[in-house]
């Protein structure tokens, strides 16, 4: 395989199909053909926008680290049962002359066997999710035993939503926030709040012990500071151009303020195993199919509509 069609930002606002030339598969690698992948709103919106810092923001770059395909070919060192999985790999960076952060918007990749989880047991589609679940995982893991604490969590995307359900299995009461009808319906909570029509401190709140901010929202996290309880954390779980937060509500709680970096080792595969036993449902979260033909519509969707939590690319 020494070409595939990916998807390539060529410049700030600018995002083509085209052909690339891929680096030699090694020993280790496997070479992918890809099934499914999917837009992330909050990464992809940065990077087109030309807003992620060096070296990711290099054009031309192949976007993407949420992609599902088949193995169809393997390198020497490589068990030769797994040819013919069918797995998820978190990006590549197997492409000549294109910057590859994060490179899996792509029809073939290579990629070392060890990255790739293979999802037996499960809907391969589903297997898109595994990033944004393992980063909930991991958001909600930092906060700490949660048993028995309320646990208030903002905004209700993909990230959200999974929090919020790993969390709720935890057995914390969960608070959810969010100002998109048919996010908030889909939501998992003990109680669901819409900030559209009622803000936060009118709804009387009781102190929580751990606000999750999942919506990337520096405003939406100031908002919500007086429903914390003193002593509590805070988790952040979104993405942020700057930390920009007022000082005197986080020194009177005495707040510890956390950040989450993306996902710990082993945090895929256990999103795998709670998916396959059925302890976590992302299908749900799955609103919207496209093919990568119609490119452009799939990222306007993505990006822009409020009715999109997760947009599912076909190759």
């Amino acid at each position: 395989m020494e070409h595939a069609r990916a998807v390539v930002i060529p410049a700030a606002n600018e995002i083509i199909l085209r052909d690339v030339a891929l680096t030699p598969a090694g020993e280790n690698d496997v070479t992918i053909e890809t099934i499914y992948t999917s837009i992330s709103a909050g990464t992809e919106r940065m990077l087109l926008a030309g807003q992620m810092p060096h070296p990711m923001l290099q054009f031309p770059v192949i976007p993407g680290y949420e992609t599902v395909g088949r193995i169809i070919a393997t390198g020497s060192n490589v068990p030769s049962e797994m040819r013919t999985k069918i797995v998820y790999v978190g990006g590549a960076r197997c492409y000549t002359a294109v910057n590859p952060a994060w490179g899996g918007q792509s029809s073939h990749l290579h990629a070392d066997y060890t990255r790739v989880v293979t999802l037996e047991g499960m809907e391969a589609a589903h297997g898109v999710l595994l990033a944004l679940a393992a980063t909930a995982l991991h958001g909600v893991d930092i906060a700490g035993d949660i048993t028995g604490k309320r646990v208030l969590i903002l905004g209700q995307g993909p990230v959200g939503q999974i929090a919020a359900r790993i969390a709720l299995a935890r057995g914390a009461e969960v608070i959810v926030v969010d100002r998109v009808a048919s996010r908030l319906a889909l939501a998992k909570a003990s109680q669901i709040v819409d900030v559209s029509v009622q803000s936060l401190a009118e709804q009387k709140i009781a102190p929580c012990e751990v606000i999750i901010e999942a919506s990337g929202s520096m405003a939406a996290l100031t908002s919500t500071l007086g429903a914390l309880a003193n002593n509590g954390r805070v988790v952040l779980l979104g993405y942020y151009d700057e930390i920009k937060l007022p000082y005197m509500p986080l020194f009177l709680k005495q707040a510890q303020l956390l950040t989450a970096k993306e996902w710990a080792p082993g945090d895929l595969q256990r999103c795998r195993d709670m998916i396959v036993r059925g302890e976590l449902n992302v299908a749900p979260l799955l609103t919207h199919t496209h093919h990568i033909d119609n490119l452009q519509a799939a990222y306007q969707v993505a990006l822009s509509d409020l009715e999109c939590l997760k947009l599912l690319l076909t190759w």
